[in-house]
């Protein structure tokens, strides 16, 4: 009996013990996100997430650390493996808590940059993905603005296709909800986004982008402009205002 009660106790110790550690990595990974050191904050997360694959916080940081880095700073095969991974870690977050809209945006974010890789039936799969995990954040939160951005570019992407190819999409390759998109519903979901999160860089770039592409040359400007002058907030922002710079060049 005593052997016995040792022994369970001592898988209570251990169990504390690792998720002690798991709470201390996602707390240094924090850190390290705030100080725009995505790498760093990578690592830790990644940590905690591997230690623990029902801790849904270790889980959708990584997924959001990971596409944060491959985005602009990883390349070729390591950019692909790493988007891969991000999906991975974020449906694991789904998995722990699928009742909560941040799972379902990293997952939703995942899959859109997962899907450039692919071939066009698999990206049409992805895409129509895209769309079913950003609506399903938006039913947990629907002022979330990360969502309210994916839906945004998923709308203008799917009309950004010439018609011909949206036909083939929508009766051949089995992406039916390509009939739901529009401009307007475009510029609709990206002006909220930006309501809601005025000073984040990104939804004033893909705004932009959106203006630009409905030949909106003084809304695009102003957006491109927005984001040159606000401050950095995340990790990819100087290269978000690159592409601003350039943008507003060619207007």
């Amino acid at each position: 009996m005593r052997l016995r009660h040792f022994a369970s106790c001592f898988a209570l110790f251990i169990a504390a013990s690792a998720n002690a550690q798991t709470v201390n990595h996602v707390a240094l990974g924090d850190r390290e996100y705030v100080a725009l050191n995505a790498s760093a904050a990578l690592g830790h997360y990644k940590q905690a997430a591997d230690a623990d694959p029902s801790n849904y916080e270790a889980q959708w940081k990584t997924a959001r650390s990971a596409v944060d880095l491959a985005s602009f700073d990883l390349n070729g095969d390591v950019q692909k493996k790493m988007f891969v991974e991000s999906e991975l870690y974020a449906r694991r977050a789904v998995a722990a808590n699928t009742n909560d809209a941040e799972g379902h945006f990293h997952l939703a974010r995942a899959l859109g940059k997962r899907a450039l890789s692919l071939g066009a039936k698999e990206r049409i799969k992805y895409a129509t993905d895209v769309r079913a995990q950003a609506l399903d954040c938006l039913k947990f939160n629907p002022k979330h603005a990360g969502c309210l951005h994916v839906m945004g570019v998923w709308n203008a992407e799917v009309m950004r296709l010439n018609g011909f190819t949206r036909m083939i999409a929508r009766n051949l390759l089995g992406g039916k909800v390509f009939g739901s998109a529009s401009w307007a519903e475009a510029v609709r979901y990206m002006q909220e986004s930006v309501a809601i999160e005025p000073t984040r860089i990104v939804h004033h770039l893909d705004l932009g982008a959106i203006y630009k592409d409905r030949k909106d040359k003084a809304k695009a400007r102003a957006e491109y402009q927005a984001v040159i002058d606000l401050p950095i907030g995340d990790s990819n922002d100087r290269h978000l205002k690159a592409e601003a710079a350039k943008a507003l060049k060619s207007l």
